[in-house]
């Protein structure tokens, strides 16, 4: 595409802020992301609290957070075609109220099964609103000013998980779960008010509509059945395959195929509609399929090293839910302090060199963190949190300037449906491979260090007679200090195969990362950071 052809991306016309300050714009949509994204955090470390109440096992408790998740990628394809359909505000405010209206519901959920019913449309609320937000944060704001809004748009979307556990943990510890719901409730009213008062339907919008509908409207439902089967059934995969044994389990088989099957007749069909429901097209804009991988890419790492982190800290080390999200807060106030930096750069430097000033901060971060010991203190983790986290705003926000440079205006909804489908489906697929990688590097540590601890090792007979002296001096007697030793032994073998596998899974993050800077070198492109505003198509 031509310089000239990228100058007139943007469309002033198309502006939600009106006559009013973009800023409030951006500040009101990203209220609402903030307590979607706040919720899904929360959610997740009080899946305990909720199974204990509603007598329920955690492995049938974890479907609270599966649910949440196939709603939210059933929803997402067709979320930027609703827009175009319904209107992007009219939409934007139903998906908030159904939101706010599913979250009291879940609080009030007397059953597992009607909790997980409440989330489902939950999650259709919620995986509806990302779409609209960044169209309307792309539309408002000219590509110079784009990363400083996208930027403000971060924090919602970044800082959300760092604090959730926190307050998550808080709540469940002197309340009750079910005000991890209830607390989206006032939040969901401020929202749809100040979204009703201070965001406009553009004209433009309004006009692109009613042409839309003016020979009646097509629906691709064949499009959304296949796309919805697609990844709802790999988000199942994803989520559920390493408590059913993967493949061993004619479950996990058979929604395998369903999701390669749907997948494969979903791509030449979407291609050759006239009006698709996922715009698969887009991926062949050089620029935007680019920004559509890397964006897979760090969804994965973030949210893998996200989830590995807590059940780290709550696991192999005895924090609570609460005590892990301290840990895990100075990353999230780092985030805070460099995000508007990131968005100010942005518009100054060209944002692959961004991206991978961005890549090479996190590899560094997940490469320190394989300096990981047994006897981590609080303050190693919280840096720890910090330096993998400081480097994340100049990766986010250049990827949505580059994603959408070039862009034709009518393609704004579209463009951010796929966005979010790369980042929600990389974060499943980095949750999900990293506890494999976890699992299979625990198994495989502990198979050596056991080769060790044979009765012909002589440092196995001196460690093994060492902590039976030291039991028989407590006042155990021979035979129970022999036993008390060898479960003591058994017990640290199994915590340095564990923190080793740990060492794995970031040391996997770090390559990942590394691999990632060369292909964005090579392969995005330099953007015109002083594009002029055209006012018109």
């Amino acid at each position: 595409m031509s310089d000239q052809a990228r100058t007139q991306a943007w469309d002033p016309s198309r502006s939600a802020a009106g006559d009013r300050n973009p800023w409030l714009v951006a500040v009101v949509v990203s209220i609402a992301t903030f307590m979607v994204v706040l919720d899904t955090a929360i959610a997740n470390v009080s899946l305990r609290y909720i199974a204990g109440s509603l007598a329920a096992g955690i492995d049938e408790s974890t479907w609270i957070v599966t649910t949440y998740l196939i709603a939210n990628a059933v929803v997402l394809p067709a979320s930027g075609w609703l827009s175009n359909v319904i209107g992007r505000k009219r939409f934007y405010m139903l998906c908030v109220a159904l939101f706010t209206v599913s979250s009291l519901l879940c609080g009030l959920a007397p059953s597992l099964s009607s909790l997980i019913f409440f989330r489902v449309l939950q999650g259709l609320g919620g995986g509806g609103m990302p779409t609209s937000e960044q169209a309307i944060l792309a539309d408002t704001f000219p590509p110079h000013k784009r990363g400083q809004a996208f930027a403000l748009y971060g924090v919602a979307v970044i800082v959300a998980p760092t604090v959730g556990p926190t307050i998550g943990g808080w709540i469940t510890d002197n309340f009750s779960w079910h005000w991890i719901f209830f607390i989206n409730v006032p939040i969901g009213i401020a929202s749809l008010l100040l979204v009703h008062w201070l965001v406009d339907e553009p004209e433009a919008l309004e006009r692109e509509r009613r042409e839309r509908l003016a020979d009646g409207l097509k629906i691709d439902w064949a499009g959304f059945a296949l796309i919805a089967m697609s990844l709802g059934c790999l988000e199942v995969v994803l989520d559920r395959g390493q408590i059913d044994d993967w493949f061993k389990s004619p479950t996990i088989t058979a929604f395998s195929c369903l999701a390669a099957i749907s997948f494969l007749a979903f791509i030449p069909w979407e291609i050759s509609r006239e009006v698709p429901i996922i715009e698969i097209k887009l991926l062949s804009y050089r620029q935007f399929g680019m920004a559509f991988f890397v964006m897979l890419m760090i969804g994965a790492i973030l949210f893998g090293s996200n989830q590995i982190m807590q059940q780290l800290l709550q696991t192999t080390f005895p924090y609570t839910a609460m005590l892990s999200g301290l840990a895990m807060m100075p990353g999230g106030i780092a985030m805070l302090v460099v995000m508007p930096l990131a968005g100010q750069v942005t518009g100054r430097f060209q944002p692959k060199y961004l991206i991978v000033l961005g890549l090479t901060t996190v590899a560094l971060s997940m490469w320190y963190s394989t300096s990981l010991t047994p006897d981590a203190s609080f303050d190693y983790f919280g840096w720890v949190r910090v330096y993998q986290m400081v480097g994340l705003p100049f990766l986010f926000i250049p990827i949505n300037a580059i994603a959408y440079d070039g862009l034709p205006p009518d393609k704004t909804n579209k463009a951010s449906a796929l966005m979010n489908i790369a980042r929600n489906l990389g974060g499943s697929i980095g949750i999900s491979a990293a506890n494999v990688v976890l699992i299979q590097r625990t198994q495989f540590h502990q198979s050596r260090l056991v080769e060790n601890a044979i009765p012909s090792s002589q440092t196995f007979k001196a460690t093994l007679q060492q902590l039976t002296h030291y039991f028989m001096a407590h006042g155990a007697s021979a035979s129970d200090a022999m036993g008390a030793a060898m479960r003591f032994i058994g017990q640290l073998v199994q915590t340095q195969a564990t923190i080793l596998a740990y060492i794995d899974v970031f040391q996997a993050c770090a390559v990942a990362a590394a691999l990632m800077i060369p292909l964005v070198l090579v392969l995005v492109r330099r953007v015109n950071l002083q594009a002029p505003t055209v006012a018109g198509h």
